[in-house]
């Protein structure tokens, strides 16, 4: 029963990466990154990203917000200035690419369901 084991493992991996998944599954969040990803590397300010998405600047501070939560996104203070920049470390999707490559190796060894001569 190694493979329920490791099923058992891989369902924590997915409850871990829940915050990840979400914020990477909207199509508004990965724009927003991608424009960070083409804006300066010191990181982005608010009124900027506001500017390259068409957003709001609420819309934008909430963005930013659940991209933070996740991991995905960082922010720094300096004076009164707030700069929003990627995790350089990437350990969110570190882990999400960790996790979807463990369920492919445990999909790999499940028997073949399809019916289909291979």
């Amino acid at each position: 029963m190694e493979i329920q084991r490791e099923i058992e493992e891989l369902t924590v991996n997915f409850e871990a990466c829940h915050k990840t998944l979400t914020a990477m599954g909207d199509e508004t969040r990965q724009h927003i990154l991608l424009e960070m990803m083409r804006m300066d590397y010191n990181g982005s300010r608010v009124q900027a990203i506001t500017q390259r998405t068409n957003l709001s600047r609420p819309a934008v501070s909430h963005h930013l917000q659940i991209l933070k939560d996740a991991g995905i996104v960082k922010m720094r203070k300096e004076g009164t200035m707030t700069f929003y920049y990627l995790d350089p470390d990437m350990a969110s999707f570190q882990h999400l690419r960790a996790t979807l490559q463990q369920a492919v190796d445990i999909c790999a060894r499940l028997p073949d369901r399809s019916g289909e001569d291979r």
